[in-house]
């Protein structure tokens, strides 16, 4: 067998140094690459064939809360995901891993948990930091949109995050390379799923995800 390929994703460059040297010096066989944004990270995986473990942040350029975690468990449902977020808050905790987080990992863990918690998911575990209480109730609200987000497919959950950016129609049909006429129908796919009847108002539900759980 070759070596485990694990992808870093966070804007942090030195945070991905750092959590790259963690990792190497864990014993394991490991093919370490880093993405610093949501766009880079979508190029790694479209360029490279495989990939058996992705550690992702839950905030930078174009992601913010969890809409990249669901992008990522959607558009890619056999790659695991393990988040990885200075904040440690319970609620945090309980939702990634409700939302088909594989694991979450404290930026203020040290070497040897981050090495203990990859490999423990690597072999096809769970891992959840240690004295972490996931009894704590999520607010109904916001774990509903949640729940209605995960609803969305890997396109519409782009063009959400785009639409939260301020970018019109003509905008978003130029990042995706698509017509305009299949942006609007991801549009209206969107505020069907969500349950709003207007941009304005999917954006203020993407946005209420973000700011309950900002990482």
């Amino acid at each position: 067998m070759g070596p485990s390929r694990i992808l870093i994703v966070d804007d942090h460059p030195l945070f991905r140094d750092a959590l790259r040297q963690a990792l190497s010096g864990g014993g394991s066989d490991l093919e370490i690459s880093e993405a610093g944004s949501l766009d880079s990270l979508i190029a790694h995986l479209t360029r490279h064939e495989g990939c058996d473990l992705v550690l992702l942040d839950l905030r930078m350029p174009g992601v913010q809360g969890f809409s990249g975690l669901i992008y990522l468990r959607t558009e890619y449902p056999n790659i695991p995901v393990v988040v990885v977020s200075a904040n440690e808050e319970s609620g945090v905790v309980r939702k990634s891993l409700d939302l088909g987080a594989s694991g979450f990992i404290p930026k203020s863990s040290d070497t040897r948990t981050i090495i203990e918690a990859v490999e423990t998911i690597l072999q096809g575990g769970i891992w959840s930091p240690p004295g972490v209480g996931l009894e704590t109730p999520v607010d109904p609200e916001t774990a509903d949109i949640a729940n209605r987000v995960a609803t969305l497919t890997a396109q519409q959950i782009r063009v959400l995050m785009m639409l939260k950016t301020g970018l019109l129609n003509k905008q978003i049909a130029h990042e995706l390379r698509v017509s305009e006429a299949t942006v609007k129908a991801h549009v209206s796919a969107v505020l069907q799923k969500l349950g709003v009847a207007s941009r304005t108002q999917a954006v203020i539900a993407a946005s209420r995800l973000a700011s309950d759980f900002m990482a």
